[in-house]
């Protein structure tokens, strides 16, 4: 446990990962808009590239403003090691590469992001990779019978997009690991604040941070978060146990893998050394800094956006032309005996609805309201809101969105920090004016 790690969420999101000793003293981290640092002399420039030594020298694999955001949101979500990237799909891109690289299988749930879906199914078996797809990825014994010799590893949503489902990750991680495999959570609806799903057994973490880890809707930005737990030198996952030309030493006769390099961090390593260092989505300095900037805020806001997404999902249930709501935080969920027990602090700030009418009263809805912002994202500062099945889920096959339900009379919401009853307001103008 390091010193930081002693303290609470409020204090790690405003000081954990960074010295001001180290860097003149300057009250906020700075931005180190620079592509490359000086070696100092020939024989540090050799450890450098050697990775016997740790430090910076070209800023694709890693920069002193971007350290601190690794070391902030490793600290937040209670893992040990984190690589920021350009996206959230770089994140999730390079995590399942990295365990599958070379071909074999990875379980993951059906009701996930439509541009996950789209890759899992359409351009990651081109490299090898094939997704099993769970229709109840809590339904653990579908998901055990999934598991074959070449599966790699179980992919999941601590909180799925756009009906708010809940992973039970403590159950999923315990099958994981007793099939040697890791479990892989994207916790970007939830954030470090509502839930850790590492604290729950997950062994990796991926993020959107361009949504509420940031929060203001301004940077697109991805984060890998390790828990440093699970063993790759297990066997399974040979190219963490292969010799690799760039860690050994030609001229030396060295030749050395990233288990033996490594150890524990062999999984973010190779992340930063083969697909962060040779595909090249970096996160800029500036772009780290305006995701750090998000995360002083992050409780603070989360906080108040949780409460006004609950009192607006208690609204809509209510209203006469809302066919259903789906938001899991609402006390008659049928996950609320695993929501209350795993997110005391609610479970995000983006819910579902479904109109009581068809796709042209949705569209009504969409074209009346004022406060709300009609965009495909989530985690703002404002509020937004969008038609999830002709928009951020339309790469997803009907037959698949009809098997989850999701139809085109659902409005997804985001739910942002102005007045809650302002946004009630806005919602009930629209739908008035929709079933004019």
């Amino acid at each position: 446990m390091t010193e930081e790690s002693r303290h609470r969420f409020d204090t790690l999101k405003i000081h954990a990962g960074y010295d001001r000793t180290q860097h003149n003293n300057a009250s906020q981290v700075p931005i180190y808009q620079t592509v490359a640092f000086g070696f100092g002399d020939t024989e540090r420039a050799e450890q450098l590239v050697n990775l016997k030594e740790k430090g910076f020298s070209y800023s694709r694999i890693g920069n002193p403003t971007t350290a601190v955001l690794e070391k902030r949101i490793a600290e937040l979500d209670g893992g040990k090691e984190a690589v920021a990237v350009a996206s959230g799909m770089a994140a999730v891109s390079y995590t399942l590469l990295n365990l599958a690289e070379g071909g074999g299988r990875i379980i993951t749930a059906a009701n996930i992001y439509g541009s996950s879906f789209d890759e899992f199914r359409t351009l990651f078996p081109k490299f090898g990779i094939q997704f099993d797809f769970i229709d109840d990825i809590n339904d653990l014994a579908q998901v055990e019978a999934a598991i074959k010799a070449d599966t790699k590893a179980i992919f999941a949503e601590s909180v799925t997009n756009p009906d708010t489902m809940v992973t039970n990750i403590e159950a999923l991680a315990e099958l994981a690991h007793q099939h040697g495999l890791p479990l892989v959570i994207d916790n970007t609806f939830p954030t470090p604040y509502l839930f850790n799903p590492i604290r729950h057994g997950a062994d990796l973490v991926v993020y959107s941070s361009t949504k509420g880890i940031s929060g203001h809707g301004e940077v697109v930005s991805g984060l890998i978060v390790d828990a440093e737990q699970f063993d790759y030198g297990n066997g399974r996952f040979k190219q963490f146990e292969e010799k690799d030309y760039v860690l050994g030493n030609e001229e030396e006769q060295v030749e050395r893998s990233f288990v033996e390099t490594f150890g524990a961090k062999a999984f973010t390593a190779r992340i930063r050394v083969k697909y962060l260092r040779l595909l090249g989505a970096a996160l800029s300095p500036f772009d780290a800094y305006l995701v750090l900037l998000g995360i002083e805020t992050l409780s603070e806001r989360l906080a108040k956006q949780v409460a006004s997404t609950e009192k607006i999902a208690r609204h809509l249930s209510n209203h006469p032309h809302v066919k259903a709501v789906h938001y899991s935080g609402l006390p008659n969920h049928p996950q609320h005996e695993l929501v209350a027990r795993d997110f005391p602090r609610g479970v995000g700030a983006i819910l579902a609805f479904e109109v009581d009418g068809s796709e042209t009263e949705a569209k009504k809805i969409l074209n009346a309201v004022k406060i709300f912002s009609y965009l495909p994202n989530v985690g703002d500062a404002r509020s937004l809101i969008v038609n999830p099945g002709r928009t951020t889920h339309r790469e997803i096959p009907i037959a698949a969105r009809e098997k989850s339900g999701l139809t085109n009379t659902w409005i997804r919401l985001s739910i942002g920090l102005e007045d809650a009853d302002d946004l009630i307001a806005d919602l009930d103008q629209a739908l008035a004016k929709a079933f004019d």
